[in-house]
């Protein structure tokens, strides 16, 4: 008896010690696939030159091939004082052109709670950040007024402060002129303003930024540090004085656009504007029943090392990032349909980059299943520590949308790059992009001046089930031929712009339904 009860208790044992393990393997599993849990894109602002302001209006930019460039107006600084056409004359700059915002100045400092004297204090690209990040959480469905004390982050790409040279007189300093001006508080004052306890910072890697913050954004919703973050990249074209140093360097082009991959690329034409991305992650976003826009299946940053020269670009690091951006996001190079590109139109750089897609996409790729590559800056000028935002941006419509917009300024390709032996296509027209059996991926890169890459990894939206509770909130709202749409805003020229936005809102999105609405 004693024996059978022995065996017995050796038996519960080894049930208890399996068990046990079972557990332990379910919970690496868990913790292995938090490390790779999808980001969700959950909504989009931005303000972009050439009309782009809101995504359905920056869409709109991108597939009708519109060229922001134009010649810098005087509220900006009289050109002609500047202006040199000899690059080599000290003190000048030798392009009269760039992509820029209308009103950069624009501001409602009354809707933010700021006062007249703070605001003018303040950098444009701080007010711009505060504005755009609205939108961004209105086009997530996302009331920013209830975010208060709650987990959320904000990552911020920023790398000029040309309004700190403007307001330099010591002779007119104000108090709030460290608050208006300081990198850090650009990401603060909107945490502040929004009552977010999240991480909060704001990072500087030249062109690289905002898309280091969308990276960085990512691990701190995978480590559970947020469980919602704003993404965000701003650049403000406001004094001459780096166009007057860029040109000591021959890095700009004349005519101010970026020919990316044409034969005439000669330097790279300055933008500006600010992109904001709302990310959740993915099993968050389905439970709240979020509209998700694409998903962030991955990222990856890593410095160029000992290569030839601090801001020459470097093919082998470039290579080694993308490899490990997909092992991140566990997907195959032969996955990836488009690659969104750093692409700034420079006689160096972009045979580089090409070079580095080939060897990473191109091994196992046919001419009839191409890889297609394009970049933003065609339509809108390097945007500089906002570029990375405005290409994720571009990206996540294009998938959206089930379309690549055209790429601007290719009249003849790049004999640099060996075309003819590359399955790689430049979209100088629109083209399909329809979604089919495989999800559709996308890859997104950024380089910065100082050695700092990036990439990210897309793919399209999941197959979205409206779940029976929001089928019947819909069927509760009765259908009529006619409804009202009650509007209010805090003055008469910001419910102007409200009716404007959801004018525009409404004749892009006809399929919406207006009881919903």
């Amino acid at each position: 008896m004693k024996k059978e009860n022995s065996k017995e208790a050796n038996l519960s044992t080894t049930k208890q010690l399996i068990l046990a393990l079972q557990q332990a393997r379910m919970k690496l599993e868990e913790i292995e696939n938090a490390k790779h849990e999808p980001i969700a894109v959950i909504g989009l602002g931005c303000q972009f030159p050439g009309g782009g302001d809101g995504p359905e209006a920056f869409w709109k930019v991108l597939e009708n091939g519109i060229d922001a460039a134009v010649e810098i107006p005087k509220n900006r600084w009289n050109i002609d004082d500047y202006y040199d056409p000899n690059p080599a004359t000290p003190g000048k700059m030798y392009t009269r052109f760039a992509s820029l915002l209308e009103q950069p100045d624009r501001f409602d400092p009354e809707f933010f709670g700021i006062s007249p004297r703070e605001a003018i204090a303040m950098d444009p690209q701080h007010r711009l950040l505060l504005e755009v990040s609205w939108q961004g959480l209105e086009h997530a469905g996302i009331d920013p007024t209830k975010l208060k004390r709650t987990l959320t982050g904000v990552f911020v790409g920023m790398m000029t402060q040309d309004y700190s040279l403007l307001a330099s007189n010591l002779g007119k300093a104000d108090s709030y002129k460290i608050t208006g001006n300081g990198i850090s508080v650009a990401a603060g004052r909107l945490a502040y303003f929004l009552g977010l306890q999240g991480p909060t910072l704001t990072v500087d890697t030249a062109c690289s930024s905002s898309l280091v913050a969308i990276h960085l954004a990512c691990q701190s919703l995978r480590n559970k540090d947020c469980n919602l973050a704003l993404a965000c990249g701003v650049n403000l074209i406001l004094a001459p004085d780096t166009f007057v140093e860029f040109a000591q360097g021959r890095m700009n082009s004349p005519d101010g656009r970026c020919k990316t991959f044409d034969a005439a690329a000669d330097g790279y034409g300055r933008g500006e504007g600010c992109g904001v991305i709302v990310l959740k992650r993915l099993s968050d976003a389905k439970a709240d029943e979020d509209k998700i826009l694409a998903l962030i299946r991955g990222s990856a940053i890593n410095h160029d090392g000992p290569s030839s020269g601090l801001t020459v670009p470097y093919g082998p690091a470039q290579e080694e990032l993308i490899l490990q951006a997909l092992s991140n996001a566990q997907v195959q190079p032969s996955q990836v349909d488009y690659v969104e590109c750093h692409g700034t139109g420079t006689s160096l750089g972009d045979p580089i980059e090409v070079e580095t897609l080939a060897n990473v996409f191109c091994k196992n790729r046919s001419q009839e299943n191409p890889l297609v590559i394009s970049s933003v800056k065609t339509n809108i000028g390097h945007t500089e520590g906002a570029a990375g935002v405005a290409g994720v941006i571009k990206t996540v419509l294009a998938l959206w949308h089930e379309k690549i917009s055209p790429h601007l300024h290719l009249k003849q390709l790049n004999p640099k790059i060996s075309w003819n032996n590359l399955p790689v296509v430049v979209p100088d027209k629109k083209r399909e992009w329809k979604s089919g059996e495989k999800p559709r991926i996308a890859g997104v890169s950024s380089f910065g001046l100082s050695g700092i890459n990036a990439h990210v990894i897309l793919e399209e939206a999941p197959a979205q089930v409206t779940s029976q509770k929001s089928q019947l909130k819909t069927e509760d709202i009765p259908e009529r031929p006619l409804h009202i749409l009650s509007l209010s805003a805090k003055t008469p020229p910001a419910l102007t712009e409200l009716i404007k936005d959801y004018q525009q809102h409404l004749e892009t999105n006809k399929e919406d339904s207006l009881a919903d609405i």
